[in-house]
C-alpha cells in the first residue's frame, strides 16, 4: 500500500510524487500497441494477441486498418468493412481466441509482444492458462509470403487434446466484398474447412456457409468459389498434447500479381496443399489471378508439398493488343 503525506512542500513533494509515480510504472502491466510490419513487398498489421487488423492512422485507402497488403498494387485484404481475421485454441472445452470485430479478445493474456520494423513475437497465455501459443511473424524466403512460426505449448498439469482456428473474411480489393475463393486441403490433420470468413476465432464454435475440403468429403477442393463476400476457414486437430510438449507449424500470408506467382511463391517455401487463395472480381481476376491474389497457407500439418506451376504451350493466349505476345501460364490449381 502507497501513502502519500501532503505534508511535504516544494521540492520535496515534487521528488516524492516523482518516486510514487515510478513505483506505479514499475509495478503496472506493460502496455502494447501492435505492429506494422512490411518486408517491401507485404505489409502487415499484428496485434498484440497474434492476429491481424491493427489500427492504422492516415490510411491512403481511408479504411483505418491494416490487415495484409500488397504493396506493387496497393490493394487490401483481410481489413476493408469487416476486421475480421482470427484465430484460437482449445482443448475441446475452455478456449482462447482473438478477432478484431467477431469475438474481440477472449480468455488471452499477452505474456510479450516484441516487434521490428519487419517481424513481429507475440506470446500468449490461452485458455486459461491451458496453453502457451507463440506466433512469430518474419519475412520469408519468397518476398511474396511472410512467414508465422506457430508454437502451442500445454502448460497445464495435465495432457491436453489441441484444437487450433485461424479464420479470416477476404476482401479483395480492387473489388472487396465480391470476390473468388479458392480453398485447398490435402492434410487429415484439418478437420474442417469452409468459405465462412466470419466464423469466430473459438475452434468450438461453427457456422457453414459452404464446406471446403477435408478427409469427411475426399478432400473436393474448393475453385474460385463466388463472386462472393467469404473467405477462408481452416479448423485443425492436433491430437494429445503431454505436460510442457509442444506443436510447431507454420502458417504463410501474402500476394501475388498472378495466380501462377501465388503457386510459385508457395512451392518455393515449401508450403502443402493447405492453403486458400482470395482473387478480385475483375477480368482476369478469377482465372489468372490479375492484379493481385492473396495467400494464405500452412506448412508441417501433414499435408501434401506444392509443386511448381508447369507452363503449356497449348493453351498460350493473347490478351489484346495491349498485352500481345503475353505469354499466359495454364492455371493450375493443387488439388
Amino acid at each position: 500500500m502507497i501513502v502519500i503525506r501532503i505534508r511535504k512542500s516544494g521540492t520535496k513533494l515534487a521528488a516524492s510524487l516523482m518516486m510514487v509515480g515510478a513505483m506505479l510504472l514499475l509495478n503496472a502491466a506493460p502496455s502494447y500497441a501492435g505492429a506494422i510490419i512490411t518486408n517491401g513487398t507485404i505489409t502487415m498489421g499484428v496485434n498484440d494477441q497474434g492476429h491481424l487488423n491493427t489500427p492504422y492512422a492516415g490510411d491512403p485507402l481511408g479504411i483505418g486498418y491494416m490487415g495484409l497488403r500488397y504493396i506493387p498494387t496497393g490493394a487490401a485484404s483481410t481489413e476493408p468493412g469487416c476486421q475480421c481475421e482470427g484465430w484460437g485454441v482449445s482443448n475441446g472445452a475452455v478456449s482462447g481466441y482473438a478477432n478484431v470485430s467477431v469475438d474481440g479478445i477472449v480468455n488471452l493474456a499477452v505474456m510479450s509482444f516484441t516487434s521490428t520494423a519487419s517481424t513481429a513475437t507475440s506470446v500468449v497465455s490461452a485458455a486459461g492458462g491451458i496453453f502457451r501459443v507463440t506466433h512469430d511473424y518474419k519475412p520469408s524466403a519468397s518476398p511474396n509470403l511472410y512467414q508465422v512460426n506457430v508454437e502451442i505449448t500445454n502448460i497445464s498439469g495435465s495432457a491436453q487434446p489441441v484444437l487450433y482456428r485461424r479464420v479470416m473474411d477476404w476482401d479483395i480489393y480492387p473489388t472487396p466484398f465480391d470476390e473468388y475463393v479458392t480453398i485447398i486441403n490435402s492434410s487429415p490433420t484439418v478437420y474442417r474447412t469452409d468459405t465462412n470468413g466470419f466464423n469466430s476465432g473459438d475452434p468450438l464454435s461453427f457456422f457453414s456457409y459452404e464446406v471446403g475440403p477435408s478427409a469427411g468429403n475426399g478432400y473436393a477442393p474448393i475453385i474460385d468459389s463466388g463472386p462472393n463476400d467469404h473467405g477462408a476457414l481452416f479448423d485443425f486437430n492436433f491430437g494429445l498434447l503431454g505436460i510442457e510438449e509442444s506443436i510447431n507449424f507454420i502458417t504463410f500470408y501474402g500476394a501475388a500479381g498472378t495466380e501462377a506467382d501465388a503457386l510459385a511463391a508457395l512451392a518455393l517455401v515449401g508450403a502443402e496443399a493447405v492453403y486458400s487463395f482470395g482473387q478480385p472480381n475483375v477480368p482476369g481476376g478469377r482465372d489468372l489471378g490479375y492484379p493481385n491474389t492473396f495467400i494464405f497457407g500452412f506448412k508441417g500439418v501433414g499435408g501434401k508439398p506444392i509443386t511448381p506451376v508447369i507452363p503449356e504451350p497449348s493453351t498460350i493466349l493473347l490478351l489484346g493488343a495491349g498485352l500481345a505476345g503475353l505469354g499466359l501460364w495454364a492455371r493450375r490449381k493443387v488439388g
